[in-house]
């Protein structure tokens, strides 16, 4: 379908779309007018948030699904199975490039943490705790996605990437739904140690 502007992903979280990784840069980057003077540094925060909480949230999603998740994570958790963005950026990296990358790994968590939260309101409309979690890690989630797209504008003048999101489970079991929940925030506690660590020295103060 072509390349996504940044402001119809930030529009289309919970719509899955597919395509082919693409970079357009140009004059026309509407990103400058959105930066802060202090993106970098508030989204080293908000990555750190993230990192501290991922595991925290995962223990609570499995604790809210109740048997046979509890007991059989190893098996049903599995994400082997399931899309991920690949990521194969390190702190070697160019910094163009680990933005870009990034900017898809958040912007697929976005889409698939508001799947999951509209799943759990269905499926266990009484776990506050969890919602709550679940909404707040998506509210970082979306700050980070804006301030990457700030500096992918500013640095680089890059103000378009073509981004894949996960499966939609629409229509699926309530048994299903859990599992892809599950593996998606398994994949989540794996992946977001990595993109910290990747990350934060490319955030660090010049």
């Amino acid at each position: 379908t072509g390349v996504v502007p940044f402001v119809a992903l930030l529009l289309l979280q919970r719509r899955p779309v597919a395509g082919r990784a693409l970079l357009v840069t140009g004059s026309g980057c509407p990103g400058h007018s959105l930066c802060r003077s202090n993106v970098q540094e508030q989204t080293r925060r908000q990555v750190a948030v993230l990192n501290a909480t991922a595991q925290e949230l995962f223990s609570l999603y499995l604790k809210c699904q109740g048997e046979p998740f509890s007991s059989e994570t190893d098996k049903l958790c599995n994400p082997a199975g399931i899309f991920f963005p690949a990521f194969r950026v390190n702190r070697t990296s160019e910094r163009k490039e680990v933005m870009v990358a990034m900017y898809k790994l958040f912007a697929f968590l976005n889409a698939s943490l508001g799947n999951i939260t509209r799943d759990q309101e269905e499926l266990n409309p009484m776990a506050k705790e969890l919602l709550e979690r679940l909404h707040n890690t998506t509210k970082t989630t979306r700050g980070i996605i804006s301030n990457l797209t700030c500096l992918l504008c500013k640095n680089y003048n890059i103000f378009q990437v073509d981004v894949r999101y996960g499966d939609s489970s629409k229509g699926k079991s309530a048994f299903k739904k859990k599992q892809q929940g599950c593996q998606v925030l398994r994949k989540y506690v794996q992946v977001i140690g990595q993109a910290a660590r990747v990350l934060l020295p490319h955030l660090s103060p010049s």
